[in-house]
């Protein structure tokens, strides 16, 4: 349980060729470059990854390069989520086999199980391996949410040792710091757009999207704040501000990957029923770049 997490963590994209093969080079040039950058620890396979349309296959060979490329300079947290609790545990069993430093599972999408739901799942993903896990409470994709008092159960379990908070609710980690108390348990904003404000309300970090394209300006936001240079932390968030927006223009990842794309990170391509962005879109999304001062 000696994972610390905090900063800038990139839920990485699964980049693809034009037929939808996994394109492995590009991922392990992604994953450089955003540890280059100043990235504290990496996420492959949650949904920025497309990791709902990964065969199990797609998904261990993806666990296994992000592993071997980070090369221990960074945690790599793998996600492992799934709304059936059987293969959540599969999964998690498989990210540990590979040398994962953590996992990251989501609330069960669909199935809408009840609170004692919720915590019997998390409970027995956590039972079924040693490493830490990282709850993810995202309301808007899986229609359940995460209780406070239910995270604060969680919280209790030795290896669940912190959440991924995208409820856009910024009330709710300070509810969380009060339910949990003394034990020791890490916060981080699963919305890039609330990356500071989680900041002031005791979070540690962000799980974030935008740090796919803009890595370096992302850690920066981060290492500001931890370094109390506020007004210069507030000031980068701003200029970030309208890419953070633009890249949820359609779903997730496809504005990040066509901002990847043109940055010459790695293909457009995403897997139905994902589609290519529409025109005006893909002009949103070049014209945030140069916003940000990513691209001329």
């Amino acid at each position: 349980m000696a994972v610390q997490l905090s900063g800038s963590i990139p839920a990485l994209i699964t980049p693809m060729n034009r037929g939808g093969s996994l394109d492995l080079p590009s991922f392990e040039r992604l994953i450089r470059h955003v540890i280059d950058a100043g990235s504290t620890a990496i996420v492959p396979v949650g949904t920025t990854g497309e990791s709902p349309t990964l065969s199990h296959d797609e998904h261990h060979t993806i666990v296994e390069s992000a592993i071997r490329n980070a090369k221990g300079r960074v945690p790599v947290i793998a996600g492992a989520g799934s709304n059936s609790t059987s293969e959540a545990i599969d999964l998690a069993k498989y990210a540990e086999s590979a040398g994962a430093d953590a996992i990251l599972s989501v609330a069960p999408y669909y199935n809408k199980p009840t609170q004692e739901g919720l915590y019997q799942h998390f409970a027995a993903i956590a039972d079924s391996i040693r490493i830490p896990v990282i709850l993810y409470n995202i309301p808007g994709r899986s229609v359940v949410e995460i209780s406070v008092e239910t995270i604060a159960r969680l919280a209790s379990i030795g290896n669940i040792i912190g959440i991924k908070d995208a409820t856009t609710n910024l009330f709710r980690p300070l509810q969380v710091r009060q339910a949990v108390g003394s034990q020791d348990f890490t916060q981080l904003s699963g919305e890039d757009g609330t990356a500071v404000a989680f900041l002031a309300a005791g979070g540690a970090g962000c799980i974030s999207v935008t740090a796919n394209v803009a890595p370096e300006l992302c850690a920066g936001v981060q290492s500001l704040w931890q370094e109390r240079k506020i007004s210069e932390a507030i000031a980068l968030q701003d200029r970030l501000t309208p890419l953070h927006d633009t890249l949820f223009c359609e779903s997730n990842p496809g504005p990040v990957k066509y901002a990847a794309s043109l940055l010459g990170l790695c293909g457009e391509t995403c897997r139905l029923p994902l589609v290519p962005l529409s025109d005006a879109s893909k002009a949103k999304v070049r014209a945030a770049l140069v916003s940000a001062g990513l691209l001329n």
